[in-house]
């Protein structure tokens, strides 16, 4: 298996672009085991944080299992992937873990060739467990959290090094979930990164009753969070407050809504004993706070075009506008910096409400369509239309 991922490097990347070492990854990620949820269906969640902003969803017709991916704009091949799900159910998503060992002289940043391979090979969180253990040594180039459900129960963190791995089973912590940032439990102590993230996350996770998360939560709260562990920003409800006249600026280096967020990608799975082809792949394309979510079926056979076409998929640019509106400051540090009265104002000018109503509308559209067993063209049609809604409603914001 070792070999066959260097094969993938040399025959589906150019001559010219093996991966180089990657900056600015530090995603927030949760697995929730069916336990946990409101409706009993598991839900894997990134906010992916990296520096390649331009991302796509790809719809990758692979052997033995076809699998959605989410992708950095011009590897449309879709075999590096940064999160995605399979025909099978199973899904995976990934945030580097910067207090695991690394030995020089290792390969390194190979984690978005292994979970494409990952989607292509492996049915189940076991396939994946026997898939790592077989990989293990200097070439796999992988130091992360490898984070998955299947449709079968399985909802694990595996982290891990070229040269070992732990797993923790999310069904056996109290909690019944496993939330993470850029640090892994069997790393070193307080040398990872991420740590004020991980703690916001745990204010909302205990916030929500035993057993009542849900999907909907994550989307529209939790990834678009402007909060901080440790200092006071303005609440959402506070924000109608202010005149669209007079910025209100906040930091968001720390927040879980940051300015390298590039992406949100949620899966909503299915029970156990469920056709896992009805489990539903949820993208926010875009900084969360300036786009708006989609679903995306991997029983569809395609992804819509607003996401994948293009140098740069249309929704996206659409929110790097957006996003440029809410950080209109040059310059690094100045741009971590957002103005709250872009999304939110005593004017009602603020893009953020609409944005939210209309997700909304399509979470419900979406839960009520997927009770009706929707075939194959019925779900395509269905994440075309989402794609088209969002698309507009981003394009009428100025």
């Amino acid at each position: 298996m070792r070999k066959l991922i260097l094969i993938l490097l040399l025959v589906f990347l150019p001559a010219a672009s093996v991966p180089a070492p990657v900056s600015e990854e530090e995603c927030t990620t949760a697995v929730i085991t069916g336990a946990a949820t409101a409706d009993g269906k598991p839900i894997l969640w990134k906010n992916r944080d990296t520096d390649q902003l331009s991302n796509k969803i790809v719809f990758v017709d692979e052997k033995p299992y076809s699998y959605l991916a989410v992708i950095n704009a011009g590897d449309n091949a879709g075999r590096i992937a940064w999160g995605g799900i399979n025909a099978r159910g199973f899904a995976i998503i990934n945030s580097v873990a910067y207090n695991l060992p690394q030995k020089s002289g290792e390969s390194a940043d190979l984690e978005g060739i292994v979970m494409a391979d990952a989607l292509r090979t492996c049915a189940n969180a076991d396939d994946f467990e026997k898939y790592i253990s077989g990989n293990l040594g200097p070439d796999f180039g992988c130091r992360t959290n490898f984070c998955v459900i299947d449709a079968h129960g399985g909802a694990a963190i595996f982290e891990v090094h070229n040269n070992g791995y732990k797993r923790l089973n999310a069904a056996e912590t109290s909690e019944k979930y496993l939330l993470n940032t850029n640090f892994s439990r069997s790393g070193t102590a307080d040398q990872g990164a991420g740590y004020l993230r991980f703690d916001r996350e745990v204010e909302f996770f205990k916030s929500v009753p035993a057993g009542k998360l849900s999907h909907e939560f994550v989307l529209q709260t939790l990834a678009r969070d402007l909060g901080h562990s440790l200092l006071r920003h303005p609440a959402p409800a506070e924000w109608k407050k202010y005149s669209a006249d007079q910025p209100v600026w906040i930091h968001t280096n720390y927040t879980i809504n940051r300015p390298t967020t590039a992406s949100t990608i949620l899966v909503h799975g299915v029970k156990e004993g469920e056709d896992p082809l009805r489990a539903t792949l949820w993208v926010i394309l875009g900084e969360p706070i300036c786009s708006i979510a989609l679903p995306i079926w991997v029983a569809a056979g395609e992804t819509p075009e607003e996401v994948r076409s293009g140098k740069d998929a249309a929704i996206y640019r659409e929110a790097a506008r957006l996003q440029n509106m809410l950080r209109p400051l040059k310059g690094r540090d100045r741009r971590e910096y957002i103005d709250l009265t872009r999304l939110d104002n005593k004017e009602g000018k603020g893009w953020l409400p609409g944005n939210l109503r209309l997700e909304k509308e399509i979470l419900t559209e979406t839960a009520a369509f997927m009770k009706a067993d929707p075939t194959p063209a019925q779900l395509h049609d269905f994440q075309n239309k989402a794609a088209s809604k969002v698309l507009s409603a981003l394009k009428s914001i100025q």
